[in-house]
C-alpha cells in the first residue's frame, strides 16, 4: 500500500524532503553558479497564510543583543528552538499531530513512534486506535501501546512525549484509566511527558466525529461500539478477499461529541482531578466560536489547546466538508488569542515559512499531521527525521532573518498583512 494525498497537498516536495534532508531547502545544486532566482509568480491557493509574506526589519536591537552576549556576529546556527509544547519539553516548536486508527497510520505508526522520540518531539496518538487495532494484542502488531512503547523505547535525551486522546467511544472503555495505571506508561509519568488531549472535533470536518470504510467483518464486530451504516453506498473495500471478491464497504464513525460550556469545565476538571500527574491538551475544531472555546479552556487549567484549520488531513470524510465547512487556519488565529498561553496549531505543515508565520501570529509549535505520515511512507528509516531536518534549517534561517534568537521573540509585526487587518505600516502592524 502507498500513501497518497488529495492534490491541494503538496506531496512530492514532501516526499523529496523525506529522502534528501536539508538539501531540500535550496534549490538544485546542479543549478549553482547557472541559474538565477527571483521570487516565483503568486500561488493559486486561496489559503491566506500562504499569501502572508514575512517582513524582516532593517533595524535588529535583539540581534545587538545577541552580539554582546556572544562577543560576535551571531548567525541563524544561533536561533534557540528548543520549546515548552503544552507542558512537554521538546527540542523543536513542532509535534507530530494526532495519527488515529486509519490503515496508513495504523500500518506505519510505530515507525512514525520511533522517529518522533529519536527526534525529541512529542507524538499525539489520535482516537480509536485501542477499539480498532486493540490496546495490547498479543503480537503488538498496530496496537496503540506498541506505539507508546516503540516511543519510550526510541528516546535518548528525555524530551518530547506522548500525547493519547480519547473519543466518546474510547471514554467508555476508559482509555485514558487503563494508560495512567499501565506501568509501561509509568517512565512518561514520571518524567512529565504524558499528556491526555480531550478532543472536540478536527478541521478537515467539524461537527462529525471519526470517519473510516470497514469491511462486513469488522464492521459486525465494531457495531456495538460504533455506528456502522450499512446503508451507505461506498466503493468496494479495500480489504479484498483472497479470491479477488469484492466486499461491501460499509461506513463506520463515531460520535463527534455533545459540549457546551459547563460540559467542557466539568471536563477539564475531571482530566485534572482523576489524572493529577498528565498533561491537558484540548482540541479544537475551526468553529466560529474557536476563541470563546479557546479561552475558556485555559481559563480551566489546560496546557495546551489545538487548534486545527480547515485545511488539516484527515483519512476519511464527505467531500464537501473539505470543500466547504470550517474557518481556514489564518482565520482561527485571527480569533484566538493565547497571549502567553500555549497555542498549538496544525493543517497543512511541511515547510519552515507556514511554520513561522503561525509562530509569529501566537502559536507555540505546529503539528506535523499528513507531512509526517508521507516521510515516514517514503523512509521508515528516517523519513520523518529528513523532513524535521529541513523544517529547522527553515525556521532557523527565517527567524534569524527576522532579527530574532528563540520562536517565542516572534511577532504579528513580522507579518503582512495581519489577518482580518490592512497591510502593515511603517513602524509595525497596523
Amino acid at each position: 500500500m502507498t500513501l497518497l494525498t488529495a492534490a491541494e497537498f503538496p506531496q512530492d516536495e514532501v516526499r523529496l524532503r523525506a529522502r534528501t534532508g536539508s538539501a531540500a531547502v535550496f534549490p538544485p545544486v546542479a543549478d549553482y553558479g547557472s541559474a538565477v532566482y527571483g521570487q516565483p509568480p503568486a500561488a493559486a491557493s486561496g489559503d491566506r497564510l500562504d499569501h502572508m509574506r514575512l517582513v524582516p526589519p532593517i533595524f535588529t536591537p535583539e540581534r545587538l543583543a545577541k552580539l554582546v552576549e556572544l562577543g560576535r556576529e551571531p548567525s541563524y546556527q544561533d536561533v534557540a528552538l528548543e520549546t515548552d509544547i503544552g507542558g512537554l519539553r521538546s527540542t523543536l516548536p513542532l509535534y507530530v499531530s494526532a495519527l488515529g486508527s486509519t490503515t496508513a497510520a495504523a500500518r506505519i505508526g510505530a515507525a512514525v513512534a520511533r522517529q518522533a522520540a529519536c527526534l525529541g518531539v512529542p507524538m499525539v496518538i489520535g482516537e480509536n486506535v485501542a477499539a480498532a487495532d486493540g490496546y495490547r494484542t498479543r503480537d503488538g502488531a498496530r496496537s496503540l501501546a506498541q506505539r507508546v512503547e516503540t516511543y519510550l523505547a526510541a528516546e535518548k535525551r528525555g524530551l518530547g512525549g506522548v500525547v493519547v486522546q480519547q473519543s466518546t467511544e474510547d471514554a467508555d472503555a476508559e482509555l485514558w484509566n487503563r494508560i495512567y495505571s499501565d506501568p509501561a506508561t509509568r517512565p512518561l509519568l514520571d518524567s512529565g511527558r504524558l499528556a491526555f488531549e480531550l478532543k472536540l472535533g478536527q478541521g478537515a470536518k467539524p461537527g462529525l466525529g471519526g470517519m473510516t470504510m470497514v469491511n462486513g467483518t469488522d464492521g459486525a464486530r465494531l457495531a456495538g461500539r460504533y455506528l456502522v451504516d450499512s446503508d451507505v453506498d461506498l466503493d468496494v473495500d479495500p480489504d479484498v478477499g483472497a479470491d479477488g471478491g469484492a466486499a461491501t464497504g460499509l461506513l463506520r464513525s463515531s460520535t463527534p461529541g455533545t459540549f457546551t460550556q459547563e460540559i467542557l469545565r466539568a471536563q477539564i476538571r475531571l482530566l485534572r482531578n482523576n489524572f493529577p500527574r498528565a498533561r491537558i491538551w484540548i482540541k479544537l475544531p475551526p468553529t466560529r466560536d474557536v476563541g470563546e472555546a479557546a479561552r475558556l479552556a485555559w481559563a480551566e487549567g489546560a496546557d495546551a489547546v489545538t487548534v486545527d484549520g480547515a485545511e488539516a488531513g484527515t483519512g476519511w470524510a464527505p467531500t464537501s466538508f473539505l470543500q466547504h465547512v470550517g474557518l481556514p487556519l489564518a482565520d482561527c488565529l485571527g480569533r484566538v488569542r493565547p497571549g502567553s498561553r500555549c497555542l498549538l496549531v496544525s493543517g497543512r505543515m511541511w515547510e519552515g515559512a507556514r511554520a513561522v508565520k503561525c509562530m509569529a501570529l501566537g502559536a507555540r509549535a505546529v503539528g506535523l499531521g499528513r507531512a509526517a505520515l508521507l516521510a515516514v511512507d517514503e523512509s521508515d528509516a528516517d523519513g520523518l527525521v529528513r523532513l524535521v531536518r529541513c523544517l529547522e534549517l527553515e525556521m532557523r534561517l527565517l527567524i534569524s532573518a527576522l532579527g530574532r534568537y528563540r520562536p517565542g521573540a516572534l511577532s504579528a509585526e513580522d507579518i503582512w498583512p495581519h489577518p482580518g487587518e490592512g497591510p502593515v505600516q511603517d513602524g509595525g502592524a497596523s
